[in-house]
């Protein structure tokens, strides 16, 4: 199995930053949204993923704002966050400091009075009544009809409509396994011919694999909390990680310790992970993939936002306290070790040690993590290539490591060392 697309020549060594417009400011739009980009900017952002951007529908809405993810058009701006030229003006700053901007695409449904449903309603699949209908227990949304050509064809065409509108960089496709394999095909062909676009995937299904540039590292989310909590272990953790090692090339994992459905519906990162949350996001920046952060992670968030009402983001200070620990980790994924390095697993006896050695040809990573309660452990690691000057990647500290080398690692901390050989 093959990757059926060329990756943008732009798309190595990205990470990817999730962003709640509706959360993010006290006016919920891309004007107030603008005034952090610089901070982000600074922190090493260099892809933005902006939640669905289109209008949400008003029937059957949930809550009082409705859900992102059932749109009235795919073809307008959710009044709510601005204008048309309001979200040009955001792309163009943004490319203006070096980052990119994929739109969130949900093509699996609509909302009940999308637009589509009145002029073509043979667009949606019916259920024995003729009703329009859903499939996976989402009542504010009803599916689109697949199997009808004009509809595809319209899809496509609304896509490319905000690549030649906003000169946007590319898409996440939510829940993409729902969605045919052959129409991605079809939309990625269509799309990629306008410009170099970033195709992110939310999926894990290996039909669906091929198309995207990276697909959603589910799996590993699920074992990594598991392991955390004392019911996996790190054989487990590991096994899940070779398990995507024999992803085609090209195919790359996105690694995420929140989105806004872990927030709202599964608990903050903290809730999950507890105090290995810090560690655990060192682990998704330093592992073979794309790191991914979501809105007010780097405050850090300690609360679930709501899904479907207005619920700030508490940005009480101008600068968020785990900002430069960020901004260290999302400098890494610059460093050819990481964005396109090879990953040797380091043994140690410690069943709770996480660690391995990322070596590119320029360049050396060593990453030690403890899941453990135990302070002070004293975890050897070995290797034929370990051995060189290394910086620790936040105090900046330098060290001279041999082949074989002896580390003290408290509970639930980290150690990661630069080395440029």
């Amino acid at each position: 199995m093959n990757k059926h697309f060329k990756s943008a020549s732009w798309s190595k060594g990205l990470n990817i930053y999730e962003v709640n417009i509706r959360q993010y400011t006290p006016e919920g739009n891309f004007s107030s949204f603008l005034l952090h980009l610089d901070r982000l900017a600074d922190m090493g952002v260099k892809m933005l993923w902006m939640m669905p951007i289109t209008p949400i529908s008003r029937k059957v809405r949930q809550g009082s704002l409705g859900s992102y993810y059932a749109c009235s058009s795919y073809t307008k701006i959710n009044p709510e966050y601005g204008s048309l030229e309001d979200f040009k003006v955001l792309v163009q700053h943004a490319h203006d400091k070096g980052i990119k901007v994929i739109i969130d695409w949900v093509a699996n449904h609509t909302g009940w009075d999308h637009e589509w449903t009145e002029k073509n309603p043979e667009w949606y699949i019916r259920d024995e009544q003729g009703n329009f209908t859903e499939r996976n227990g989402w009542h504010d949304v009803i599916d689109l009809n697949y199997q009808n050509e004009n509809m595809r064809s319209e899809m496509i065409r609304s896509m490319q409509f905000w690549i030649h509108e906003c000169n946007i960089d590319g898409f996440r496709c939510d829940m993409a396994h729902l969605v045919p394999v052959d129409f991605w095909q079809s939309a990625r062909t269509a799309c990629d011919k306008l410009k170099e676009l970033f195709w992110l995937g939310e999926t894990e299904d290996m039909q669906h694999v091929p198309v995207f540039d990276a697909t959603y590292a589910w799996e590993w989310m699920h074992i990594s909390e598991l392991m955390v909590k004392g019911k996996k272990s790190v054989q487990d953790f590991y096994q899940v990680l070779h398990h995507y090692s024999q992803y085609p090339t090209g195919c790359s994992k996105l690694f995420f310790i929140s989105n806004h459905d872990e927030n709202s519906w599964n608990g903050t990162e903290y809730e999950k992970y507890g105090e290995a949350a810090k560690i655990m996001a060192m682990f998704t920046a330093t592992w073979n993939g794309i790191p991914l952060i979501y809105s007010g992670q780097e405050l850090p968030n300690h609360k679930r936002l709501k899904f479907f009402d207005k619920d700030l983001i508490e940005w009480n200070h101008s600068n968020p306290s785990l900002h430069d620990f960020y901004k260290n980790l999302l400098h890494l994924s610059t460093i050819d070790a990481i964005h396109s390095g090879q990953t040797f697993i380091l043994p140690t006896e410690h069943p709770n040690i996480v660690a391995f050695l990322r070596i590119g040809e320029i360049s050396k990573v060593l990453v030690l993590l403890n899941f453990g309660q135990e302070n002070k452990l004293r975890v050897e690691v070995a290797h034929e290539k370990l051995h060189g000057a290394y910086q620790h990647f936040q105090s900046g500290l330098t060290f001279q490591f041999s082949e074989r080398e002896v580390f003290e690692l408290e509970a639930f901390r980290g150690l990661i060392y630069v080395s440029n050989h």
